[in-house]
């Protein structure tokens, strides 16, 4: 969570009465992480927030399942491989790897949610590698942009409308997203020497009670979609209070560190997670000792697994990936650059990569659809 935002009217203190200009009494709703004991947001709704009656779900990714597992190797997917999916990002996500902690995947949407959704299994964080849109919630509209990373807490009711035009994001639930505390001072606030600041983040804005005319909402719990219908519009919040919210944070705020020699990937660490770090690697300088070697050392992380999203640019380390190439160096054999890459490296004083990772302390399964799109000389491209 990122800091206090208020917006629209609420009461001076917390649980008393907010009234109407005709005096009619609003309804107060907690939305709280950690039960009672973490942060929190307080919000007030013309109308009671939780009258829901049972339905059936219509709407639902699917696919989250593990498939027969293969000998272990290095891997490389190549997701503009997928086949072309339409409709709402609800419909047409693809999960690409699961594991206790995360589910990883990709989705290119080309319409806005029809209901509204509520994630009750895990935050969410996408990365919107093309495309832009708004992201529409009972807190009001977060706009986003190509290269924003978006933050949904779970249990949040929203919807996604994407722009007009292509779209391509890679989408992360996880459990417990949050910004690491190693970059925030003892008031939480952001440290100065942290790769980021607070006015780095868009947050939502809150728009006037509004009613889109949806009266279905999809609950995910449990692996599993619930169907919901809505006795009025959920979007009648006033004004809220909290430091649970949406945000989105654009990749290129990221301030990279450079050092004397190569630094680990830790210093490009950006989002936390239950069992994950996501880091941003960005352009840069690169390491300055006269007999410095930038590109990455050859290393073994018996404890992680690691996926690359690659972005743009020139991938020292690597050849034959590109945008929306998806690496995985599991846990158990060592991986780094390719032959002749880092002797290459040698002398080069900046890269213009981008490229977005996840470092996971259990491990990663593929699915059925990354393997559908798997570029089978990848191992044996290292020797």
């Amino acid at each position: 969570m990122l800091d206090r935002v208020v917006a629209g009217d609420v009461p001076r203190k917390h649980h008393i009465q907010l009234r109407g200009p005709a005096g009619e009494l609003r309804h107060e709703e907690c939305f709280t992480r950690d039960g009672f004991e973490g942060p929190y947001t307080i919000l007030y709704h013309q109308r009671r927030p939780h009258t829901h009656a049972l339905s059936t779900a219509q709407h639902g990714w699917h696919g989250d399942v593990a498939a027969p597992p293969l000998p272990l190797a290095k891997r490389h997917f190549v997701t503009p491989r997928l086949p072309a999916a339409t409709g709402p990002q609800i419909d047409a996500r693809v999960p690409l790897f699961v594991s206790d902690d995360l589910i990883v995947g990709v989705v290119r949407p080309t319409a806005p949610d029809p209901v509204y959704v509520t994630n009750g299994d895990g935050d969410e964080l996408i990365y919107i590698h093309a495309g832009g849109g708004v992201l529409r919630s009972v807190l009001g509209d977060l706009r986003f942009a190509q290269g924003d990373y978006v933050c949904v807490p779970g249990g949040l009711l929203h919807r996604w409308i994407p722009d007009p035009g292509p779209q391509d994001w890679l989408w992360f639930q996880c459990t417990g997203l949050h910004l690491l505390k190693q970059w925030r001072n003892d008031a939480g606030q952001l440290r100065m020497d942290a790769p980021y600041c607070h006015r780095d983040f868009k947050r939502t804005e809150l728009i006037a009670p509004i009613d889109e005319g949806i009266r279905e909402l999809v609950v995910r719990r449990g692996g599993r979609w619930h169907g919901f219908t809505l006795e009025h519009s959920p979007l009648d919040v006033v004004g809220w209070d909290g430091t649970v919210y949406p945000w989105a944070f654009p990749i290129l705020a990221f301030q990279p560190r450079a050092g004397l020699v190569h630094l680990p990937p830790t210093w490009h660490g950006t989002f936390g997670a239950r069992g994950a770090l996501i880091c941003s690697f960005v352009p840069r300088v690169v390491d300055f000792h006269p007999e410095a070697i930038p590109c990455p050392y050859p290393h073994s992380s018996p404890a992680c697994d690691e996926i690359i999203f690659y972005c743009a640019g020139n991938f020292t380390s690597r050849r034959g990936v590109g945008p929306g190439s998806i690496s995985l160096h599991p846990t158990g054999i060592p991986h780094g650059p390719h032959p002749g890459a880092y002797e290459a490296s040698i002398g080069a004083t900046r890269t213009d990569e981008l490229a977005v990772m996840a470092d996971t302390f259990k491990p990663l399964a593929p699915t059925a659809a990354a393997y559908g799109v798997e570029d089978p000389g990848y191992m044996a491209s290292f020797r």
